[in-house]
């Protein structure tokens, strides 16, 4: 918003109106603004949940320190969506339609779970919105994003233009500066079925070849189905598996925050054409500007931990994991990073898996031994070494660390191939 009201009055030859149109200092200022509403604002939103008694339902699992959490403000995540979209759209170039997929996907998801949250505080059910109809949303949201990254013509991917041996054409510049010859490759903007592989030299995976053995009518087709497929499930399995992390003071927020600084590193050099060209990696033109969505939303959950970190004054509840874990989904679907999500989502994969694995073998044994046995002594994996005896701050501070290790591993990616 503010940067086209300086578009529209930069005429007027005023000092400084400039500085609107550089992606870092928007991104810096959207990463504090978010900040500056968490902490300030913050204290003013648990006050009214407190207020209206939107307290958390603890269920007693028998975990250390457990019941003294009952009756802590809950729907926090309201705080986390208010500080992530009130930046954005202040900061951010509001013609950017990748920047509108953030902003819909912060907003479908946050109403998804801000229903769920409601249902259980207010309604008093402690199942909260049917699992069917978390699933239906999900999948909706999955198809607008499919819609739009394949079908809509601002999404496109700057690739290298091959000549009829499948070689690349180069040109030659002369160096104003220098004088000296220039050789570089003829490109071309394009709609593009490619996505990024890690540790891979070339790092491009065209989806097209996984349909290559159907009949060539068949390709676009085919190939808009299993997309469609792949960002449903991805979608689904990291804002679920975010919320399962979601156990623990600071757990989720602070993972996130990592997870979050990771793809905005990623997204940085993928939307600029002279890194992208120096570390030979896909450019995705005007990428770059989810550098200032992804600034609030580092800024909206650091801020949050403010409050959040143990002993924790609020909860974000639904309505803040389900957002969050759809936000880093999305944001990796749209930089072609969907990938690497195991590495720097790793925390939030091995908390999924870990329920999977506790369900699947303990419902297999039940049904072999007609006694169910379990792998861990609880799941998700945090409440496993709650069980074992450690305490909440530390597991959450070694989770951290895992994610800070994983996060490198992902930037490392750019480079080791």
């Amino acid at each position: 918003m503010l940067y086209h009201l300086f578009e529209l009055i930069k005429h007027w030859d005023i000092p400084g109106l400039g500085i609107m149109q550089y992606i870092t200092f928007r991104a810096a200022a959207a990463v504090i603004l978010s900040l500056v509403i968490t902490m300030v604002f913050g204290k003013r939103i648990i006050r009214f949940l407190q207020r209206k008694q939107i307290g958390e339902e603890v269920r007693d699992l028998g975990l250390e320190g457990q019941l003294q959490k009952k009756g802590t403000p809950t729907m926090g995540g309201l705080i986390i969506i208010a500080s992530i979209l009130i930046p954005t759209l202040l900061f951010a170039r509001l013609d950017n339609t990748y920047i509108w997929l953030m902003i819909i996907t912060t907003i479908w998801l946050g109403l998804i779970g801000f229903i769920d949250d409601y249902i259980k505080v207010f309604l008093k059910d402690k199942k909260g919105l049917a699992g069917k109809f978390k699933i239906l949303g999900q999948i909706s949201l999955g198809l607008i994003v499919v819609g739009t990254l394949y079908f809509s013509n601002d999404v496109l991917v700057r690739e290298k233009i091959k000549d009829e041996n499948g070689k690349f054409i180069t040109k030659v510049e002369v160096n104003e500066i220098t004088g000296q010859q220039q050789i570089s490759y003829m490109t071309q903007d394009v709609k593009s079925s490619k996505t990024t592989i890690p540790f891979v030299k070339n790092q491009e995976l065209d989806y097209r070849i996984l349909v290559s053995f159907l009949p060539k009518t068949w390709h676009d087709t085919a190939v808009w189905i299993l997309y469609a497929l792949i960002v449903i499930f991805i979608i689904t399995a990291v804002s679920n598996a975010t919320n399962l992390t979601d156990g623990l003071d600071g757990l989720a927020a602070g993972t996130t925050a990592i997870s979050g600084a990771t793809l905005g590193a990623l997204a940085y050099v993928s939307g600029h054409i002279m890194l992208a060209d120096y570390l030979n990696i896909m450019y995705i033109p005007n990428i770059g500007e989810l550098s200032v969505f992804v600034a609030a939303f580092i800024g909206a959950t650091v801020g949050f931990l403010w409050y959040n970190a143990f002993p924790a004054q609020v909860f974000m509840g639904d309505t803040g994991s389900l957002a969050l874990g759809g936000i880093l989904a999305v944001f990796a679907i749209i930089i072609r990073k969907e990938i690497m999500i195991p590495i720097f989502c790793g925390i939030f994969v091995v908390e999924n898996l870990s329920v999977v694995l506790q369900v699947g073998w303990f419902k297999y044994t039940k049904r072999r031994f007609g006694e169910g046995r379990r792998i861990f002594l609880m799941s998700p994996l945090h409440h496993h070494y709650q069980k074992k005896g450690y305490h909440e701050s530390k597991i959450v501070a070694r989770f951290w660390i895992v994610a800070i290790m994983l996060a490198i591993i992902s930037i490392i990616t750019l480079k080791v191939r």
